[in-house]
């Protein structure tokens, strides 16, 4: 069905001929109308000052004119000028101006001419002037040969002259002939120069302004809002929100003191209002956007702004109750409609009286906002078919309609511009001309009950315009701040003066009045040049004007929440803070200072995490922050006064980094009146700050400290340091001890003792000990080879009793972990405790939330290397953020130990728990996460794919809590079903899970029990599948559900009752889809219609608007066409009576796709026949793909063989289906290894069977019967036409494929060379150095 085209606006109505008098704006010209203008050309001359103003100077009808002034100034001895000249000064305006000359050109060939203020010293830095000026040169010997150039500037103190610098070329003004004059332009030396000036009054203070330096504040007393991105339409909002004083008001009335948080949108908008109230600069709104929970995506998103302004309004509100600023808005913005149906024959009315916050007024169609309302209140007759059922009177004519109690004291007019264009298919702006005036009476559209006792004028507080079109444009906001005071327009951060004007006729719409010859305005947005204008008002805000005073109410300082005053003080300290530093940055360092103390805290592989905030975390290092200068001896009496300790027991030691990526103490400062600046530079790494360990020591028997000697021998006897840390396997906790001394080559073994000293244990305590980054490979007895590398941190492996720490590599700074050995028993226990909670995991990865118990600090330190944060988020909630959790577990934990600690903290049963995949892009649910017992969490997290390069791991998952286990889950298949009822005309989404070893059958009975059917109504669902808004195939309740095609949607009804009846043989059913214009461009829902052979056309339009559902004028818009579908390109034939409709009537039902087909997949596609004898027709096209072919099969009722091929490129073919039932094409590329084939494919079925034209009166038999044969002929070779066209198209889709992949190949090839020479080049390098090189020379 295609809808009727709308009325052309070409066509010319012939009355409207008639009856116009107007003169047609055509200018004729002919040769005495040539003769006159050349007359008048004769007739300009320079010295006809007055004639010379009207043609230089335009005219400006929407400026007032100050002053108006012509000066001559007589320039002699041209050649003799000095490179910038003076003309005499003259006043216009009030302010004296002169001529600037350049007579030789400003750095250019061209004589150069400006007009100049002429102020003695430089004028007040606020003087400015508005002047339209032109500079007209011209020969005082023959005024005709003259030229002029015209201008308009806004002169300023800054900008002081204004002018041309390429006014006329010098060798056209020294010419013998000016443009076919008898005199040159300047004639022995001579020539004049006119001024023509006309200061104009500046209305809006911006006139011609280029806003370089403009302060907004100094200008208008007000400020914008920074425009985050694409934010411009939330700034116009807020601050015609912000100059609805009541509300901001009601706004500061909020209790927000004791929750300040960024989340509260009552305390950020209370700030945005208060900073805009005070501040003397552009307010950001990044602290309202992000209390939105908008992330970068929605900042650079255009939203709706009726659906911003009500979300905003519903969050305020409920910030608003219980407090004294509660029904405040409501009383602000909120009016009373009447929706009612009143019976015309008798006393009966139904109505309902509601609250609206805003009006939605109509522009297409409509001239102004009168037009609107009275199209909003118009009242619909309920007659004939559309009678209304009136309880009690049955059906009765009736009225139905809308009308208004009252409207607010803020009116909100939503004026409709974007509206959805059929024929393109697209949302489009509607840009015509809608006026709305600055006062309006709204009384005429309030019911009669309505109370009028008071004044319903409106006064227009607030236009807010949209200029650009649906995919681009800019929002900004013109509004009446005061009662009395004028319009401003607040463009984001810019806030300037404008007029009445600009206010109401620029923003109406519509057409420019364009000069005759004029192409139209380039649009700023679409780059495109048009004669409507972009700029467009698309929401209006009027202030009842008896309640201006209490709409506009003064807002002061004091109304404000105290402590928002008190916050940004302390903000701006900060800031200025803050900005000392970096200024002062480069006198300071940064010195990170770690101790025993926090050593003994820190749970990890090395001795802290650098990157820890100290006051959550009391391993972490403490910061310092000290002048460069401070020297070594300075810094450690800070570190010592902050540990309580005497200076003289603290020793100072430089970190740095080591090749394993750890961070361990190198050598101690030795001297102390070195600066940190110089210990930095000399020790340190390249990291900004300066690491620093800070060692502590004991006394001797007299009091001084003792310090273990570090210095490096020759004999490698020096001492090293080792730190300690102990894992308590019963409090499952890791802590750091202290540090030991001991030779390098010292056994494993005699570091027991020392430890058990510092643990003040028994000396027969058994323990293991662990290095935490050693080398699991061991060097020989001997000198320990400084080349070993030491491993990543991640290792962590036992040491021997009788190896050597420089056999084991230990150095300055490394870390053992010790801890006791547990009995038998103990271990068997604490296994046991882990084994009931890491079944199925192998690899052990315990945890302490997951094992409940480590028994080695290796286990431990796999916690730690494995722990993850997850966070876990509803797929459905009302607040995503507040419902969501954090859980710390393992990478290594299984699918079913996440299931089970999840549903732990949220007490549900974990087998009903599915998780999905973060999209990484838009923070959305992607994929659901398949359980296998072997499935970890790491590979939950990681996408299966590279993302820039690299696996990028995410750190949430989605969950999803069912209704059922995933084992049954498992077992059905998911199926979204659009439920179509009344007619087609109401659409609802069902979701369903269906057995996937069940049938349609099963499907019709989940759908009854969901939509709540009538019982017994599952044998009338209709269930069929619709591929691009087309019946792709019906389903017979006996299909299977895994037969469902995955890629197409799904429809289903109940049967009209009209189809359950037993009809003749005659009948048929036809598929019906909705198009527009061309049968390619569908849309709606399609359906199954009844087709009785012999009915009239009238007949089945009727039946037609009974199956559809739509009524009246709606139905009457729709054409009927007919379109075979066995052909790519078929063009409708339209009905027009009903005798073609007989012709055309015949059963088409096809299948028309194209397939990507995977390799190693085989695909399959299904189509029914309804009776035996019909003819089938199968078509198919590799169009690109491999070597074009594929294996294809059809196969038809009860799996009997039909066609079959093997590795064909195309075919077709045509055959006659010998019983009613199933028939399906396969496909099939298990043979491609690698080749992906895009196939297209028709699976059709026809019956050609020829209807019989019905005689007309007077026509013989003959000549229907010749009428008949041409049609079918035209058919024959239109299907001839369309079989060309896939021929063609698929050697094209072959030819472009080949190309492709012929690319492909040598970019591979060139990479394959690439590398090829790469290697060898290395390799000859690599024997010459191996020969050449060394003591191998020699054998050269």
């Amino acid at each position: 069905m295609d809808p009727a085209p709308p009325y052309s606006p070409m066509l010319i109505d012939p009355e409207e001929l008639e009856n116009n008098d107007e003169k047609a704006d055509v200018a004729i010209i002919g040769p005495q109308q040539l003769d006159e203008d050349e007359d008048q050309e004769e007739t300009e001359r320079a010295d006809d000052f007055e004639g010379t103003k009207r043609r230089v100077l335009k005219e400006l009808p929407d400026l007032e004119i100050e002053d108006e002034v012509i000066d001559t100034w007589a320039i002699e001895n041209w050649r003799s000028l000095s490179r910038r000249t003076h003309g005499p000064v003259f006043m216009a305006g009030g302010h004296p101006w002169r001529v600037l000359l350049f007579p030789f050109g400003n750095n250019t060939d061209c004589a150069s001419l400006y007009l100049e203020q002429a102020h003695g010293d430089k004028p007040q830095p606020e003087w400015y002037a508005c002047v339209q000026f032109a500079l007209v040169m011209w020969n005082p010997n023959d005024p005709s040969v003259n030229t002029f150039l015209p201008a308009t500037h806004r002169f300023t103190a800054e900008e002081g002259d204004w002018g041309f610098t390429r006014f006329a070329e010098m060798r056209k003004l020294f010419a013998p002939r000016w443009e076919q004059r008898d005199h040159p332009m300047i004639e022995k030396q001579t020539v004049n120069v006119t001024a023509y000036v006309r200061v104009v009054k500046d209305p809006t203070g911006v006139l011609w302004h280029n806003f370089i330096n403009y302060d907004s504040k100094k200008e208008t007393g007000y400020v914008g809002l920074r425009n985050q991105g694409a934010t411009c339409y939330l700034n116009s909002l807020l601050q015609s929100l912000y100059f609805t004083n009541a509300f901001r008001k009601a706004i500061y009335q909020i209790p927000t003191k004791d929750d300040e948080s960024p989340t509260n949108s009552a305390y950020t908008l209370q700030r945005l209002f208060f900073q805009i109230q005070v501040s003397n600069d552009a307010v950001p709104t990044t602290e309202l956007t992000r209390s939105f929970g908008w992330d970068s995506k929605q900042i650079f998103e255009q939203q709706d702004v009726q659906e911003l302004c009500r979300i905003l309004m519903e969050r305020m509100e409920m910030k608003m109750k219980g407090t004294e600023a509660e029904n405040a808005l409501a009383r602000l913005f909120v009016g009373k409609m009447k929706t009612y149906i009143s019976c015309i024959n008798v006393d009966f009315e139904s109505s309902r009286i509601e609250d609206f916050w805003d009006i939605q007024l109509t522009v297409s169609g409509n001239r102004n906002l009168d037009d609107s309302l009275r199209d909003y209140v118009q009242v619909e007759i309920m007659d004939g078919d559309n009678k209304y059922f009136a309880e009690g009177y049955g059906l009765q004519d009736a009225r139905k309609g809308v009308i208004f109690e009252s409207f607010p004291q803020v009116l909100h007019l939503q004026l409709k511009r974007f509206e959805y264009d059929v024929r393109r298919d697209a949302t489009m702006k509607v840009n015509d001309r809608y006026e709305f005036p600055e006062f309006f009476d709204a009384t005429p559209y309030l019911s009669d009950d309505a109370d009028r006792s008071e004044s319903y004028i409106y006064q227009l507080h607030g236009v807010l315009v949209h200029s650009g079109d649906f995919n681009a444009g800019h929002y900004y906001a013109f509004l009446k701040t005061t009662k009395d005071g004028p319009f401003y327009k607040f463009d984001d951060d810019r806030v300037t003066r404008a007029t009445l004007k600009e206010v109401l006729e620029e923003n109406y719409g519509g057409d420019y009045n364009m000069p005759n010859g004029s192409t139209g305005v380039r649009n700023p947005y679409t780059r495109t040049l048009s004669t409507k204008r972009s700029m467009s008002a698309y929401m209006l805000v009027y202030i009842r004007q008896s309640r201006l005073d209490e709409v506009l109410v003064p807002v002061t300082r004091e109304d404000a929440p105290p402590q928002l005053q008190q916050r940004l003080d302390e903000e701006k300290a900060q800031r200025e803070q803050r900005k000392r530093e970096r200024e002062e940055q480069h006198l300071y360092l940064s010195v990170g200072v770690i101790t025993d103390e926090s050593f003994k805290h820190y749970q990890g592989f090395d001795l802290t995490n650098w990157e820890s905030d100290p006051a959550h975390d009391p391993g972490a290092p403490k910061f310092y922050r000290i002048l460069r200068s401070t020297t070594v001896k300075e810094l450690t009496r800070k570190v010592a006064e902050d540990t309580g300790q005497d200076p003289d027991f603290v020793r100072l030691w430089v970190m740095v980094n080591r090749q394993n990526q750890t961070i361990r103490p190198d050598q101690y400062l030795k001297q102390p009146d070195m600066t940190v600046d110089e210990a930095h530079a000399k020790h340190g790494t390249k990291h900004s700050a300066l690491r620093i360990w800070a060692e502590l020591t004991t006394a001797d028997g007299e009091g001084k400290p003792v310090w273990p000697e570090v210095q490096p021998q020759v004999t490698g006897q020096q001492e090293i340091v080792i730190f300690i840390k102990y894992f308590d396997a019963k409090a499952q906790s890791l802590r750091g001890v202290g540090h030991l001394y001991t030779s390098r080559r010292a056994r494993v073994s005699e570091l027991v003792q020392p430890i058990l000293r510092l643990m003040g244990w028994p000396d027969d305590t058994t323990i293991d000990l662990f290095e935490v980054g050693c080398s699991s490979v061991l060097s020989s007895v001997s000198e320990p080879n400084p080349s070993q590398q030491e491993i990543k941190p991640v290792m962590v492996e036992p040491l021997k009793p009788t190896q050597m720490l420089f056999q084991a590599e230990i150095q300055d700074g490394d870390i053992l972990c010790f801890g006791k050995v547990l009995t038998e028993q103990e271990y068997v226990v604490g296994r046991e405790m882990s084994s009931q909670t890491i079944s199925n995991d192998p690899n052990r990865a315990s945890s302490v939330q997951q094992t409940e118990g480590c028994i080695d600090a290796r286990e431990f330190y796999d916690y730690l290397c494995n722990r993850l944060t997850v966070r876990f988020v509803p797929k459905i909630a009302v607040d995503r953020e507040r419902e969501a959790f954090e859980l710390i577990l393992s990478k290594r934990t299984v699918y079913d130990r996440v299931a089970a600690k999840v549903g732990e903290h949220l007490g549900v049963d974990p087998t009903h728990l599915r998780f999905f995949t973060v999209n990484m892009t838009t923070g959305n649910p992607k994929t659901v996460v398949k359980r296998t017992l072997s499935l970890t969490l790491l590979q939950m997290l990681t996408p299966p794919y590279a993302v820039y390069g690299a696996a990028r791991i995410g750190s949430s998952l989605f969950f999803e809590v069912l209704d059922l286990s995933l084992s049954e889950l498992e077992t059905k298949k998911p199926l979204k079903i659009n439920w179509v009822s009344e007619g087609i005309s109401k659409e609802e989404s069902v979701e369903i899970l269906a057995p996937k070893s069940g049938t349609v059958a099963d499907v019709a009975a989940l759908l009854e029990k969901k939509i709540h059917l009538p019982d017994g109504s599952r044998d009338r669902v209709r269930i069929y599948e619709v591929h691009s808004n087309k019946i792709h195939r019906a389903l017979s309740h006996k299909a299977a559900v895994a037969n469902i095609n995955e890629y197409v949607s799904l429809f289903a009804e109940l049967i009209p009752d009209e189809e359950s009846e037993t009809f003749d043989e005659s009948t048929n059913f036809i598929d019906v889809f909705h198009f527009n214009r061309e049968p390619t461009r569908a849309h709606g829902v399609p359906f199954k219609f009844l087709l009785i052979s012999g009915e009239s056309f009238d007949r089945t339009k009727e039946r037609l608007e009974k199956r559809t559902g739509f009524r009246g004028k709606q139905f009457e818009k729709i054409k009927f066409a007919v379109v075979a579908r066995n052909t790519a390109f078929a063009k409708p034939m339209y009905l027009n009576d009903a005798w073609l409709w007989l012709c055309l009537s015949n059963v088409v039902s096809a299948t028309a796709l194209t397939y990507k087909l995977a390799p190693h997949e085989k695909a399959c596609f299904f189509t029914s026949v309804n009776q035996a004898g019909v003819k089938m027709a199968f078509y198919f096209a590799v169009q690109a793909g491999g070597s074009f072919d594929v294996d294809y099969t059809v196969v038809g009722p009860k799996d009997k063989g039909i066609l079959d091929g093997s590795k064909e490129r195309q075919g077709d073919f045509v055959f006659t289906a010998q019983e009613p039932g199933e028939y399906r094409c396969c496909f099939n590329n298990e043979f491609s290894t690698f080749a992906e084939k895009m196939v297209d494919f028709e699976f059709a079925v026809e019956n050609e069977e020829r209807a019989k034209i019905p005689s007309k009166q007077g026509t013989t038999p003959e000549q229907t019967s010749v009428l008949e044969e041409s049609i079918f002929k035209i058919s024959s070779q239109l299907s001839t036409i369309s079989r060309n066209q896939k021929y063609f198209r698929t050697r094209e889709n072959r030819n472009f494929s080949t190309v492709r992949s012929t690319e492909r190949r040598i970019f591979n090839l060139s990479i394959v060379e690439g590398v090829m020479m790469v290697t060898m080049a290395a390799l000859q390098v690599f024997i010459v150095r191996f020969f050449f090189q060394g003591a191998r020379k020699g054998y050269v």
